[in-house]
């Protein structure tokens, strides 16, 4: 009797977590790594002998968000949400080949063609299948969509596949097909979509993501940022390397590209407007909302290294006569960071910065001790001080250390609050300039054997 390989649809892989034989997590799934095979016909026609193409391994993200190659030689099983490996781990960083195509960053979503039919039809998944008595992987299937562009996102979200509805040919516009009945995977690709490949990250943080992003060629990412909702967007882009921020928001339409800067933290924003060409920053900052485009002219004002460069100009302000139920309410929005929930700045009117009359802050803390009816402005911190829009970088984190502050208030020579200082911006600066860049993808590790030799 005939043993039943075991198959894997990729959407089941997307971040699970990879183990050791001894039952500890190493790391998680991020992509997979194929190499398409010579000799495919793409106008039809196709070699004898022609091959799906083999599975190579698996890009895991291991601690310190670092990328390695897993080879499928070192995979000893893949159930039940998680991958079990050998145990025995190269921490090179992972570095794409010219030979390569990774399965989640550049076939998910592709446009490809029914050979028998040629119709025209959008990747949604992909099957792989382990060859029997041996560790070797291929890819054997295509979960496909007819009409082009699109994806089937709530399958996606609930990790279903072909495979989880007993597989085989589905009626209507989606299908499975075997990979030799579909052709147009090594062709260039211009507008492929992604929300496919954006389906399988949806849990991701934006961190994460970013990291994603950063490994994907400058068309892909172009791509994949396109199809990202604005506020989605704007997190992620504060979580990459300079560079690529500047690569992305300058392939965005105008109009676009501002909506996504105003869903920006403001110092995080005003820094990237100040790594444009000054005639693209001036027509984006046109393009922003009044109250918006002022904002960032402000913190353009200062120098990048001081207070006034490194603040957001969206702290929690209350007005005096504001209660500890007022203040908790404010610090309880989810969009709202960690470091700027810590505390609310308690102001007289305008309660926009810059703000009336600084009267002082109050610590969360504080606000959980205290009864919901009390008035914030009997509670505020009035003797600890404030920085100056010029305080340099080392006198602020000076500053948050010496009175174990998570963020500290800016205020001007008149005594209105103009914004806050938070410990990740500070972090952010005190760190090497190209700390994301090292961290995401690190040097090319030389003298690189090939990928079928490293297992």
């Amino acid at each position: 009797m005939a043993v039943a390989t075991p198959r894997v649809f990729v959407s089941h892989l997307s971040g699970v977590a990879v183990f050791d034989p001894n039952g500890d997590q190493v790391g998680r799934v991020r992509d997979l790594v194929a190499m398409l095979r010579a000799g495919r016909g793409e106008g039809g026609a196709r070699a004898a002998g022609d091959r799906p193409p083999r599975l190579l391994g698996l890009v895991v993200e291991v601690a310190g968000r670092r990328r390695i190659f897993l080879p499928m030689t070192r995979v000893t099983g893949v159930e039940s949400g998680q991958v079990i490996t050998t145990g025995v781990l190269n921490m090179r960083r992972f570095e794409q080949r010219a030979s390569e195509t990774l399965v989640f960053g550049e076939l998910l979503d592709r446009r490809v063609r029914l050979i028998e039919t040629g119709e025209e039809v959008t990747v949604l998944d992909i099957g792989i299948t382990q060859l029997p008595a041996r560790r070797d992987w291929e890819i054997d299937k295509v979960f496909v969509r007819k009409g082009g562009k699109g994806a089937l996102r709530e399958r996606f979200l609930r990790r279903e596949t072909p495979a989880a509805q007993g597989g085989g040919r589905r009626t209507g516009e989606a299908l499975t097909v075997e990979w030799s009945a579909v052709t147009g995977f090594s062709l260039e690709e211009h507008g492929q979509g992604a929300e496919s490949l954006l389906a399988t990250f949806e849990q991701l943080r934006p961190a994460d993501l970013a990291g994603v992003l950063h490994h994907l060629s400058p068309k892909r990412r172009a791509e994949v940022a396109a199809a990202l909702a604005d506020d989605r967007l704007a997190d992620v882009l504060e979580e990459l390397p300079d560079d690529d921020q500047v690569e992305i928001i300058g392939k965005l339409q105008d109009e676009r590209a501002a909506d996504v800067l105003e869903e920006m933290d403001p110092d995080d924003a005003a820094d990237l407007l100040a790594e444009l060409p000054e005639e693209a920053k001036e027509r984006l900052l046109t393009l922003m909302r009044p109250a918006e485009a002022a904002d960032m002219r402000r913190l353009m004002s200062y120098e990048e290294r001081t207070a006034g460069g490194l603040m957001t100009t969206e702290p929690v302000v209350l007005r005096p006569d504001a209660t500890v139920a007022d203040a908790l309410a404010r610090v309880r929005d989810p969009d709202l960071s960690a470091a700027l929930a810590a505390q609310v700045y308690v102001c007289r009117p305008p309660d926009q910065t810059p703000t009336g009359t600084f009267l002082g802050l109050v610590h969360f803390q504080r606000l959980l001790r205290d009864p919901p009816f009390t008035l914030v402005s009997s509670l505020v911190d009035a003797d600890l001080p404030a920085l100056a829009p010029d305080t340099a970088l080392t006198e602020v984190a000076s500053y948050l250390a010496t009175y174990n502050m998570v963020a500290a208030p800016v205020v001007d020579e008149s005594g209105s609050l103009l914004g806050a200082v938070t410990v990740d911006d500070v972090l952010d600066h005190l760190l090497p300039e190209d700390w994301r860049e090292t961290e995401m993808h690190g040097a090319a590790a030389a003298g690189r054997t090939p990928r079928f030799e490293e297992g």
